[in-house]
């Protein structure tokens, strides 16, 4: 360790030593009081990592010297505490990290050698389906099919915990992995030995999804990155980032009575998108910090991807220690934290100086108003009060296809004809169904709310909003309200405390007897895993081509997210959840038309169950207690007895077998001991031209696998009845089966094709219209390389590694878009695939690009090029030349690229110095 700066300090707690690197003492020579909060944690990792080779005095100057206003160009190094990983995410890496110990073993090294050197944490939370709903057996049955379906899964992460050193497992049925983060894993302050001395140092951490930023709100400095960015960062490699600005955004007053913590994170996402924070730190502070729970603070911090933020944090405060001993932390631990924390000006009270921002925003808590966000944006908030008309906006566009019905069939059911399910009469002329469930017959119609779901890591961890929901639904069984019986309710705590205290409070019960029993501990709905509707619902929305729509509490709500027959989805806090699912529908004001009629024959108003602030502020207080938490996270890792019988096998290296689950992936084939060098592109096609906001959910594998697609048609060549191909999330540890469902999202279009929409495109040279996946097939058979355009954000949404994977494996050479979201592009560089970004005002259109060109991508120079040049040429032999930005952005970055991605950097890194 070098210490160019002469940092280094020892700081004594609870009778212990521990050295750091003191940012006081280089304030000796720098004006740190300026820095924001982020700012010091980012430069203290410099500090103690300096070695004059990955992290230089030069950077450490830099950061200290930052300028707020200066756009970033300067590279530095990053290398998190620890990792952490969901199942979804994680299976990939571990299978990711087998293979390159089968890898590393044929380049002359030793299978041992690939070990996480940062602690990582993996939570299963993603494999668990709402299957089963509305009974107080959902639960059950949901698990037991959860692990029915994912026993090869579970046995492989078995033998990970094994066969790698520094890797636990969270078990499922234990909560939502960002939950478990802030409630048990997160340090604030970390401490390890290092060569026979304890050093402390603040926790950070990366995350194999993009909401690990919900642990920011415990002054955590972490965010989310692709599985490959992880899996490096476990290896011992550091990340390579450029310093960032870091917008202030200032919090005044408190929330206004009936105001939610879902509403403000809704108000804060909508003002951030509006100024633009894409690659920038968001920092918050403000007198109305004081007036925000940390439950508050981790709801804000956890959307800071949907506001488009690296992160969005909050500093160590009196309050950060209240939660840590509220949530059963270690006394000395939390010492530990304070002392830690003010002895290197991390502290934040009433007294501490404001800091230098790049930018600043404002917002009085008391203007914010209750709200919603869709119906396919996170960032598009509608007043609770405007939610009907803008359900209505979205209507005509959503509608505009369909087929119309004739008065006749109106007629027919209106003179008592048959309602049974299937029979053409039964449609009605605008747009509505007779549907017949259980008995009772009713009208299901464009703006039903179908899906009513409690759910994501967003909100289940805020006492506050799942109290308020347990009240409102007491209120409103006391009326004799309940779900819609076209509603699918579901609750998914997001950690067993939460159970815990809805039961000590009598509000599960409450929740019950309006249809919301607890389904899993685990993402569920937000992730897509919002299971199928009843069948008989189903028929309807196909029978009337209904738009209808799902309200939930997570914090994504992407087209074709939630599920594939919905074709409207809005985020809501957990009380307004419950309040849609009693009310059934979208086309309705719920500030002034009744959610029902109460069981005395009058109207049930949503003012009349709305719990006061007070009634939760008392609830919360006899709720909550440390012993709550102590009890349910003292054997975290040990899992339940269904998990304990899961057979796994033994050994440094996995025994590989013809699993569809789990599969020895293709990226180390071939792989020489050299890297090669980065060569111009030459003759390639276009595998699609997409407009603006295609994010990682429309390119990356998600949600079902349908039977008579090329996933589907692949799992029934392998003996897998279609009943058992389970999602693409649980089959991520399979290559063949995820790069045959890359871009196959049902809502996505392809801008080559008229009026299709789903993962179709033109294989140029035939003519002919096919899937992408067998289009990509073909043109590798004709040794064709490809490319992509793509308007602006393009790889928004969650940091999903497969989207870059699948994109690789088709073929695709380089992406050329109008603009990247910053882990999509990251993840691309990690994967091999070139991004290049069009030169401002240029785009596919305004170039008149069809796809129906060939390109060459030339100027490369090796990857030191900043500006490449591109030849479109026509079939008629017209050619379109134009510029394009590379967006390999640091020197680190080239290097990646050169050697065809991080894991081939670090296998060829570890190879030689075994050698050596």
């Amino acid at each position: 360790m070098t210490d160019s700066f002469s940092t280094r300090d020892v700081l004594e707690v609870n009778g212990k030593r521990y050295h750091y690197s003191s940012l006081v003492k280089l304030g000796q020579r720098f004006d740190l009081g300026r820095l924001p909060y982020s700012m010091k944690i980012l430069l203290e990792n410099l500090l103690r990592h300096e070695d004059g080779v990955n992290v230089t005095a030069k950077e450490i100057e830099a950061v200290a010297n930052w300028d707020a206003r200066k756009e970033p160009d300067t590279e530095i190094s990053f290398m998190p505490a620890r990792v952490v990983l969901q199942d979804f995410t994680g299976v990939p890496c571990v299978v990711d990290l087998a293979a390159m110990r089968d890898a590393v073993v044929k380049l002359g090294g030793d299978a041992t050698q690939i070990n996480p050197l940062a602690p990582a944490e993996l939570v299963i939370d993603h494999s668990v389906q709402v299957d089963a709903f509305g009974s107080p057996k959902a639960l059950e049955t949901n698990v037991e099919i959860e692990f029915e379906r994912n026993q090869e899964r579970y046995s492989f992460l078995r033998w990970g915990q094994k066969a790698f050193n520094n890797f636990k497992v969270v078990p499922p049925r234990t909560g939502i992995v960002h939950q478990v983060n802030l409630e048990h894993l997160a340090r604030v302050v970390f401490t390890a030995d290092k060569d026979g001395e304890s050093w402390a140092y603040p926790d950070t951490v990366f995350g194999t999804d993009s909401h690990t930023t919900m642990i920011n709100g415990i002054g955590v400095l972490g965010w989310g990155v692709g599985g490959i960015e992880a899996e490096a960062a476990m290896l011992g490699q550091p990340s390579s980032m450029l310093i960032p600005q870091v917008v202030g955004f200032r919090l005044t007053g408190k929330l206004a009575e009936g105001v939610t913590a879902t509403d403000l994170v809704l108000t804060v996402t909508q003002m951030l998108r509006k100024l633009g924070v894409v690659g920038k730190f968001v920092e918050f502070f403000g007198d109305g910090l004081k007036h925000l729970p940390l439950a508050d603070r981790a709801t804000i911090a956890n959307m800071a991807p949907e506001y488009g933020a690296t992160c969005g944090i909050f500093p160590v405060d009196a309050e950060a220690l209240a939660y840590m001993r509220l949530s059963g932390r270690d006394e000395a631990q939390i010492r530990l934290v304070e002392a830690y924390a003010k002895a290197q000006g991390l502290w934040h009270d009433e007294s501490t100086p404001a800091a230098e921002f790049s930018a600043t925003l404002e917002l009085d808590l008391g203007d914010v108003k209750p709200s919603l966000a869709g119906p396919k944006r996170p960032q598009d908030r509608v007043l609770l009060e405007g939610v009907q008309k803008s359900f209505r906006d979205a209507l005509g566009p959503l509608t505009a296809n369909r087929k119309p019905r004739t008065q006749a069939t109106a007629d027919f059911i209106a003179e008592g004809g048959s309602a049974a399910i299937g029979n053409p009469a039964n449609a009605l002329t605008n747009g509505g169904v007779v549907v017949e469930k259980d008995g009772q017959s009713f009208k299901l119609a464009d703006g039903a709310v179908v899906i009513a779901a409690i759910t994501s890591c967003t909100n289940t961890s805020n006492p506050a909003v799942m109290l308020g929901a347990g009240l409102l639904a007491k209120k409103a069984a006391a009326k004799g309200l309940t779900a819609k019986p076209w509603v699918k309710p579901s609750l998914g705590p997001g950690s067993l405390v939460v159970t815990d205290y809805l039961e000590k409070t009598g509000l599960l019960k409450e929740l019950e007897k309006v249809g919301f029993y607890v389904v899993g501990y685990g993402c569920t709905t937000c992730i897509g895993n919002s299971g199928p509707l009843p069948i008989e619902i189903s028929k309807g929305i196909a029978e009337g081509d209904l738009a209808v729509a799902s309200v939930l509490s997570g914090n994504r709500n992407f087209e074709g997210r939630v599920h594939p027959e919905v074709k409207m989805n809005y985020l809501a806090s957990p009380p307004l959840v419950v309040a849609y699912a009693l009310a059934g529908t979208l086309d309705i004001d719920l500030t002034k038309d009744p959610l029902g009629v109460g069981n005395d024959g009058q109207p049930v108003y949503l003012k009349d169950i709305w719990p006061s602030n007070k009634e939760i502020s008392d609830t919360i207080a006899g709720a909550i207690n440390p012993a709550m938490f102590t009890k349910n996270y003292a054997d975290v890792f040990k899992g339940d007895s269904r998990w304990n019988r899961i057979a796994s096998p033994d050994g440094s290296v996995y025994r590989w077998d013809d699993s569809t689950y789990i599969k020895n992936p293709p990226y180390f084939e071939r792989m020489g001991k050299e890297a090669g060098r980065i060569e111009d592109i030459h003759g390639a096609r276009a595998l699609g031209v997409f407009g603006d906001s295609i994010t990682t959910d429309h390119i990356s594998p998600a949600g079902s696998i349908k039977k008579d697609s090329p996933a589907g048609r692949f799992l029934i060549s392998k003996g897998v009845d279609p009943k058992d191909f389970n999602s693409y999330g649980s089959r991520r540890g399979n290559d063949d089966v995820m790069v045959r469902g890359t871009f196959a999202n049902i809502r996505i279009r392809n801008l080559m094709l008229s009026g299709v929409e789903g993962g179709y495109t033109l294989h140029v040279p035939s003519g002919e219209q096919m899937s992408i996946y067998d289009a990509a097939m073909k043109y590798k058979a004709e040794k064709t390389p490809l490319v992509v355009l793509a308007g602006k954000e393009y790889g928004t949404g969650s940091s999903r590694d497969w989207a870059a994977k699948g994109t690789l494996l088709l073929g695709v050479k380089a992406v050329i878009a109008e603009s990247f979201e910053r882990i999509h592009r990251s993840n691309l560089v990690g994967m091999g695939v070139l991004p290049c970004q069009f030169m401002d005002g240029e785009n596919a259109q305004t170039l008149g690009l069809t796809g129906k060109e060939t390109f060459d991508v030339t100027g490369l120079q090796d990857g030191e090029a900043k500006v490449a040049d591109v030849v479109a040429t026509a079939a008629d032999g017209s050619r379109k030349a134009f510029k394009v930005r590379v967006l390999l952005l640091t020197p680190k970055e080239r290097e990646f690229f050169r050697h065809g991605g991080i894991l081939q950097y670090v296998l060829r890194q570890l190879a030689a110095k075994k050698a050596a």
